[in-house]
């Protein structure tokens, strides 16, 4: 193992080392992807399974706030909590949505608190690739809660419901019969949505959040893992509701394992980012192949020509591809 990680500094739960490896593991060039795996293995092992918590909302529904009050809780039960900010970066601009931790100042300060925004850059699979091996990293340096925030735009928080053991959506109260920020897809997936800002007039617009939502999930199918949704409200800036909030993770996690579905779920999480770290890895070390033969730029040169369209360029990757593999074999 040639890392250049200290893995007894990593297990003894130096955030420096930490912050380190998590970079490694973000590094998209070929040869520090193997580096990472090499180094996530070596730990595998030797780490604590900390309680995955995936946390969405559009912006400026509050989550860092409630983040935050969650966190402050947490480690005033004397757990050790890790923040994982995933970032979409902007496609556009290649800029940040998510900000910095200063987002989370005093949570930032807990000596048992960890907080790192974390871009996906456009990768494919990238959010669901890096975070969990971030987590597992977290896992491996002591930590016994993972947040995983998500800005609740994109497929990001699909992909986030894929890598954590409780998923909880954080909502506003919209006017009349309009809930901002909701998307049935996301209702359907999530284990607990608390109806956020539920403060000074907010409070009734909160209450008729809630109805509407129980009522709405009363006509999607039952899961099949034993434990309906829940709906809550709370107020993050008050600090209202954030404590009855972890009380309800806590059950969710206590249903599951009774029943067996937690460890169903992680088994099935496992299987999948096998899946997934083996696409990711092949789709990488085949650019970076294309890339060193000039074949991307050339045909991408076509293309914006019009002297090829996009489908002959792929049949002529891939029928490059095939014959690669049948020469080396």
């Amino acid at each position: 193992m040639n890392s250049k990680i200290d893995i007894q500094k990593l297990l003894a739960g130096d955030n420096l080392t930490l912050s380190k490896a998590i970079t490694l593991v973000e590094n998209q060039r070929s040869d520090h992807r193997l580096e990472a795996l090499q180094l996530i293995n070596s730990i595998y092992d030797k780490r604590k399974d900390a309680l995955r918590i995936g946390i969405t909302g559009i912006p400026g529904v509050g989550k860092s706030t409630f983040i935050e009050q969650l966190g402050k809780l947490l480690i005033g039960q004397g757990l050790k909590l890790a923040v994982l900010a995933v970032d979409p970066s902007s496609q556009q601009s290649g800029g940040s949505i998510l900000g910095d931790k200063t987002r989370m100042e005093e949570l930032s300060r807990e000596k048992n608190a960890f907080i790192r925004p974390s871009p996906s850059s456009g990768t494919l699979g990238g959010v669901a690739a890096r975070t969990r091996e971030s987590m597992l990293l977290c896992e491996a340096a002591g930590f016994d809660v993972i947040i995983v925030e998500t800005v609740g735009v994109g497929q990001s928080e699909t992909e986030v419901i894929n890598i954590t053991d409780c998923f909880l959506m954080l909502a506003m109260p919209g006017t009349g019969d309009d809930l901002q920020g909701i998307k049935r897809g996301i209702m359907e997936a999530a284990d607990i949505i608390v109806i956020n800002k539920a403060d000074g007039s907010n409070i009734e617009a909160a209450r008729r959040a809630k109805k509407q939502l129980e009522m709405a999930l009363h006509l999607f199918p039952k899961s099949s893992n034993g434990w309906d949704t829940k709906v809550l409200t709370g107020s993050g800036l008050h600090n209202e509701g954030v404590d009855q909030s972890w009380r309800v993770i806590s059950d969710m996690i206590a249903t599951l394992k009774a029943n067996d579905h937690f460890n169903t779920r992680r088994q099935t999480q496992q299987v999948r980012a096998f899946q997934k770290l083996t696409e990711l890895s092949i789709y990488e070390n085949v650019l970076q192949m294309l890339g060193k033969n000039g074949d991307m730029e050339s045909l991408k040169a076509d293309i914006e020509a019009r002297t090829k369209n996009e489908f002959a360029a792929s049949l002529e990757i891939i029928q490059s591809l095939q014959n690669s593999i049948s020469n080396s074999g």
